[in-house]
């Protein structure tokens, strides 16, 4: 097999025992941690709101709006992360399974 694209599991470790030292177990169900990835990527959406193309390409340069990018995006890869560990998903298997089909469905050059 090749090298792994996606490799998360120090981060994976790090939020079973953040969640487990805080008793926060009982709330990680699915349900909760997709809502709560739903909300964290409409955070990231807020930062972008009512920006223009040209704008929106700009954020990064203002370390204000930078740092708020990166939180989110920090927020949405945690929730994203406990949410696969919690439903036993592979990130790697499923993002080299969807890379597959999506070069199926939509083949180079066409």
């Amino acid at each position: 097999m090749s090298e792994r694209l996606v490799d998360v599991a120090g981060l994976e470790r790090a939020l079973s025992r953040f969640a487990e030292a805080r008793g926060w177990e009982q709330y990680h169900s699915p349900k909760n941690l997709a809502m709560a990835l739903t909300g964290e990527v409409g955070e990231l959406v807020e930062i972008f709101q009512w920006l223009t193309e040209e704008q929106s390409k700009g954020v990064a340069s203002d370390p204000a709006s930078a740092q708020a990018v990166r939180d989110e995006l920090a927020d949405v890869l945690i929730y994203l992360v406990r949410l696969a560990f919690v439903m036993d998903v592979d990130l790697d298997a499923a993002v080299r399974a969807k890379l597959a089909s999506n070069a199926l469905r939509y083949p180079a050059g066409q």
